[in-house]
């Protein structure tokens, strides 16, 4: 039963109660995280050149694709690889947001599907992986690409709500404290972030102009990291406008400093897609050779950009999966309660031999999240990751050389410009909407 029955019986005698809608969101976010580490594992250059040995991966696949019969893909076997992991990924969180539509309470039978058989749900996992490594090439890989796009888009939409979240929640909390406490303690502390996050935020905008432009040529970058510097210094004057401040006492320059600081880093990862090598110095093309217009070898597939997506990537979805928000807004927004469904079935629901409480069904009354909506923000948060581990380059037409396209550096510019409108707008709102409650 520990493997196949409800969530909480994965909880080991050593483990402190907890809600069984958590643990359940731990677990799927833990399938997430194990998806993402064997693609991780699939670009080592070491495991890439195994992957010669797959059926249909290079040599002879140019039989069942139509092309030459001794086609050399070995430049990007590591690339398709991925895209079969994050496929696979994506079709598991696909099904279970299907099964899982309009469960209301745990007393739904499907909502036992989401909540147990997790043995059986690893092997469906499994099963589905290597299913997608028997799919042929053909048009899969650059179909297969332009929906990673669109997925890796609406999930850095999702980052950017958790973000301005987060950083709403940091500031009040802080000023809360300020005015319980050491004012001058807690004041200090937030100038001294603010103050980080802008020294950082300028710092990186004169390294993309010096790393990212040439002083005849390189228009877009020159054109990108303007308006965007523009743009955060727009939205940092406005947080601070004395009828901001009236209607949004808790609204500051340290909201706006994160926001800066991550808007800058989307426009170094939209100039690291920029497929022009004099723009680019990070730009990397390997064609059917393994050549590189980089001097030296490369050893893996992501770039600094991309561990730094990674590593958000990881923190958004544990925020995903662990958190509710102080805004009621913003639980509107994600699909989850404030305080979580079901208080009234208390922890005292479920007992382990010995009457140790373990973990407790909270969603006899009605579930604590949209089970749904939660898969579907972890099969966009798949696509992501399967676009940055792959620098967001497809192959082209002969299916013999990587590009990086315009594509992703237009789809990244827009996602920052959204981020930033969104961000204005929740400072504005409140004035152009007096009748609402933005508390």
């Amino acid at each position: 039963s520990c493997l196949c029955g409800s969530a909480p019986c994965l909880l080991c005698g050593c483990c402190p109660s907890a809600k069984n809608s958590t643990i359940s969101r731990l677990l799927f976010t833990f399938f997430l995280f194990l998806g993402t580490l064997v693609s991780i594992i699939m670009i080592i250059p070491g495991v890439e050149k195994e992957l010669h040995k797959l059926p249909g991966f290079c040599e002879g696949s140019g039989s069942v694709l139509g092309l030459q019969p001794r086609m050399d893909c070995s430049s990007f076997l590591g690339h398709k690889a991925v895209y079969r992991m994050g496929f696979a990924t994506a079709a598991f969180f696909c099904l279970f947001a299907v099964l899982t539509v309009c469960v209301r309470s745990s007393r739904d039978p499907r909502a036992a599907l989401h909540n147990g058989f997790w043995f059986f749900k690893f092997l469906l996992l499994v099963g589905l992986t290597v299913g997608a490594f028997y799919i042929p090439d053909g048009a899969f890989t650059s179909v297969w690409f332009y929906f990673g796009v669109v997925g890796a888009f609406l999930f850095i939409l999702i980052q950017l709500v958790l973000l301005i979240d987060f950083a709403h929640s940091w500031s009040q909390r802080w000023l809360r404290r300020a005015g319980e406490g050491s004012a001058k303690g807690w004041y200090a502390a937030l100038c001294t972030v603010t103050f980080i996050f802008y020294a950082a935020s300028i710092a990186a905008v004169a390294l993309l102009y010096v790393y990212y432009t040439k002083p005849q040529g390189c228009t877009e970058g020159k054109a990108f990291i303007s308006i965007n510097l523009i743009l955060c210094l727009i939205v940092s004057i406005v947080s601070i406008l004395p009828k901001i401040q009236e209607a949004q006492p808790h609204s500051g320059l340290l909201q706006a400093s994160l926001i800066t600081l991550y808007t800058i880093y989307v426009t170094w990862s939209a100039l690291a897609n920029v497929p022009s090598p004099r723009c680019n110095p990070t730009l990397m093309l390997r064609n059917s050779t393994g050549s590189a217009t980089a001097p030296e070898p490369l050893t893996t597939w992501w770039d600094a950009p991309s561990v730094v997506g990674l590593v958000i990537f990881i923190l958004c979805t544990l925020f995903i999966s662990l958190r509710s928000s102080d805004h009621p807004q913003v639980n509107k927004l994600m699909l989850t309660e404030e305080s979580g469904a079901g208080a009234g079935a208390g922890p005292g629901g479920a007992t382990e031999e010995g009457g140790v409480r373990r973990a407790y069904d909270n969603e006899q009354d009605g579930v604590a999240y949209n089970y749904s909506f939660f898969h579907l923000c972890l099969l966009l948060a798949a696509l992501y990751i399967m676009m940055t581990l792959t620098n967001w380059y497809r192959p082209d037409e002969s299916l013999q050389v990587l590009q990086s396209p315009w594509t992703a550096v237009w789809v990244k510019i827009c996602s920052s410009w959204a981020g930033i409108l969104l961000y204005l707008w929740t400072l504005v709102a409140p004035l152009v909407l007096p009748d609402r409650d933005f508390s």
